[in-house]
């Protein structure tokens, strides 16, 4: 997956990429910050259970297209920031979660507090882009890194990871498989 010449483009075949794989959840990563200056790309499979739990970045720009399944979404700035259960939030607007279903698309500004969760049986295939890269594929890279070194998994490592890569971790995390993650 390299740039034959400054002037070419890429193109990363169906199952193309890098992909690291934890119980938390599959990334593959399908453009870096070695092919584009704009955004970093990734396919990730959500699997059944996996929350990520609310949180900001304040200097990246995200955005979400589920591809297969259905995630419950949040993408905005709740009245109250309760400390447990995101899903209980509500904008000033009137807005509380969504069901994200196939082609439904989520777009997240620097600073706006977000979250999404599988809460079906089935795993999630889902379109990632986040931007300026590389700072979103070194964290995965870097989690990844952490969660085989465990079990138990180093949550004091994960939590010092989320800080140098401009992840404020508003609810917790929560999964339903032994590794927690992103």
């Amino acid at each position: 997956m390299t740039l034959i010449s400054a002037q070419d483009g890429l193109v990363v075949p169906p199952g193309g990429g890098r992909t690291l794989v934890t119980p938390a959840q599959q990334v593959t990563f399908k453009v870096t910050g070695e092919h584009s200056r704009a955004a970093s790309s990734f396919e990730v499979v959500v699997p059944p259970g996996f929350d990520v739990g609310a949180h900001l970045h304040t200097r990246s720009e995200e955005l979400f297209y589920v591809l297969e399944g259905e995630l419950d979404v949040l993408a905005f700035e709740p009245l109250v920031r309760t400390r447990d259960h995101w899903r209980e939030w509500r904008s000033a607007a009137g807005q509380r979660y969504a069901r994200a279903t196939p082609g439904t698309v989520i777009l997240v500004p620097p600073g706006c507090p977000h979250a999404f969760a599988n809460p079906t049986p089935e795993p999630v295939r889902m379109f990632f882009q986040a931007s300026p890269p590389p700072d979103h594929e070194r964290y995965f890279e870097e989690l990844f890194e952490i969660l085989e070194a465990g079990p138990p998994v180093d949550q004091e490592a994960i939590a010092a990871l989320r800080v140098r890569y401009d992840i404020e971790q508003l609810t917790p995390l929560r999964t339903a498989g032994p590794a927690a993650g992103s």
